[in-house]
């Protein structure tokens, strides 16, 4: 569980920051769900972050910090559609 102080941390940050957070304690072999990243860095309507989450999940992707995952395959992240997952490279 995460505490009242992380919380808040987290709706501070950017959504890079949080999403490399996310996938630093899910650890190398597990991935992240994005609507995780929507939820960590807002309570209600996270919903409306999923597009911006995309974008920022494609540019760490790009920078190598990041993987895209879909059916636990990594993805090319400028060529993927539907549900997808975030992790290291090499994960799953």
């Amino acid at each position: 569980m995460v505490s009242e102080e992380d919380r808040k941390r987290r709706q501070k940050a950017s959504l890079d920051e949080l999403i490399i957070e996310l996938v630093n304690e899910r650890g190398a072999d597990k991935t992240v769900c994005p609507s995780e990243v929507a939820r960590a860095k807002r309570d209600e309507n996270w919903q409306q972050l999923m597009g911006e989450i995309r974008v920022r999940a494609v540019k760490l992707a790009d920078a190598g910090q990041i993987a895209i995952y879909r059916k636990g395959k990594p993805v090319d992240p400028h060529d993927f559609k539907g549900v997808y997952r975030l992790g290291f490279p090499g994960t799953e």
